[in-house]
Parts: C-alpha cells; structure tokens; sequence
C-alpha cells in the first residue's frame, strides 16, 4: 500500500515538473520529501524536526537512532547489518543531533557506527566499520562476496566534524571533534581532535 501511494504521488509532480513552473514543482517535492520523512520514522527511531529526500535505502531500521534536525539528502544507504552468510550481528548506528548528510553516501555497520552532533557529511562519503574477511592468506581462497564479514571494531565521528566529498572512513576509526577530514581522503586511524586530515591514506596536515 505504501509503495502504490508513493507511486502515485511521484507520477502526480513529474506531471506538474512537465506542465507548470519550476518554482511550483520544487515545492510539489519538497511536500513529498515531507510526507516520506513521516513515512521513514515508522522505521526508525528519530528525532524531532527529522526530514530525509526520497530514496533512503534502508536494512535493518531498528538498530538505528537518528538524533534532533538531522538532514539527509538523496540516495543514502544507511546499512545495520543482522545477519550475512549465517552469521548474527547485532548492530548499532546513532547519528546525533543538528547532523547533514547530502547525496548518495553509504553508512554500514555489523559493529558499531556513531555520529556526533553538529557533523556535515558531504556527497559520495562511505563510512563503514566492517570489511568482506579479513586480510590473510585464508580468506583470498575465497571470493571476496563470499568472504564472512569481519569487524576490526567500532567507527566514532566524535561532535563537529567535517567530512568532505569523496571520504572513506574505514574500520576501527575515531575521528576527534572539529576535525576537517578533505575530499577523497581515505581514513584508515583514528585522528586526534582538532585536526585537518587529507591524503590516501589520511594523514594530518595541520592542527587547528
């Protein structure tokens, strides 16, 4: 039922997007993004004034808690992971309050993920705190898709951080509050607080 309505709402603006004004039909989408907003919080625990761009991709909702104003552009894949190739996790994703997370990112945890308060995630960012098998001579027998997943720990963002288009964040990873992490920079150690971070893999620029 909720995907025939959704359907039919989505047909309804590329009509009005072909017919009337720009202005009319950005505001057709907002009201919808509006209506899915309401419709993703019967999935997962949030917090007020909660607003997400269709589509979330969404697995395993009920190990997520999504703090106060949070933002969530279009297209993220937000991943809690119970079970894969027989095996249970049990994981945790908590994104805090006043948190903006723009288009076509992908958080994936079996472990554990937290986002701090006031974070900005921007475009293409992938944040995960597990691996396809660990990285020794038995599992390369395998095919990487048929490896067992491994978790070499929890991934932290700790309050204020800036995570810049194109980021990985691998994991085991902490990185310290107000810390500006640059585009494509893959964060394979925990960063101190304060820092500004680019590279592959990431290394410290600067202090701030």
């Amino acid at each position: 039922m909720k995907l025939a309505i959704k359907f039919i709402i989505r047909n309804i603006i590329k009509f009005y997007y072909f017919f009337y004004s720009n202005k009319l039909s950005i505001r057709l989408k907002f009201r919808y993004n509006q209506i899915y907003s309401i419709w993703i919080s019967s999935d997962i625990k949030v917090g007020d004034d909660f607003f997400v761009s269709s589509p979330l991709y969404l697995v395993g909702g009920r190990n997520i808690l999504i703090g106060n104003n949070v933002r969530i552009d279009e297209r993220l894949r937000l991943d809690a992971i119970e079970e894969f190739d027989g095996d249970k996790f049990k994981p945790e994703i908590c994104i805090g309050d006043n948190v903006s997370i723009q288009k076509d990112c992908h958080i994936g945890a079996i472990n554990k993920i937290f986002i701090g308060n006031n974070v900005l995630i921007a475009s293409k960012v992938y944040i995960s705190d597990h691996s396809h098998g660990k990285i020794n001579s038995e599992a390369i027998l395998l095919a990487p898709a048929q490896r067992k997943l491994f978790s070499k720990g929890p991934v932290i963002i700790e309050d204020n951080v800036w995570l810049g288009e194109g980021v990985v964040v691998l994991p085991g990873v902490t990185i310290g509050e107000n810390s500006i992490v640059g585009a494509n920079a893959v964060v394979t150690r925990s960063m101190p607080k304060n820092s500004v971070v680019g590279g592959n893999p990431a290394k410290i620029i600067r202090e701030i």
